[in-house]
């Protein structure tokens, strides 16, 4: 199976945007690396939302009659 075709691991991309050292970026650099990782969190909180969203309606659907 090649590389490509494997499915991509999860959560290794923050790990791995932790480790990386930031010293040769430059202040507009870091600027625009703050708005993307902005844009990603507001992004997963919106994903998040969604999910608890469906979950709580499964759960009512789902929940036993009194």
């Amino acid at each position: 199976m090649d590389e490509d075709d494997r499915p991509a691991r999860r959560g290794d991309a923050a790990s791995l945007l932790a480790k990386e050292s930031l010293d040769s970026y430059s202040r507009e650099e870091l600027d625009g690396r703050v708005q993307q990782l902005e844009a990603e969190i507001a992004r997963v909180k919106t994903h998040r939302d969604k999910a608890e969203a469906h979950r709580l309606a499964a759960d009512a659907f789902f929940k036993p009659k009194s």
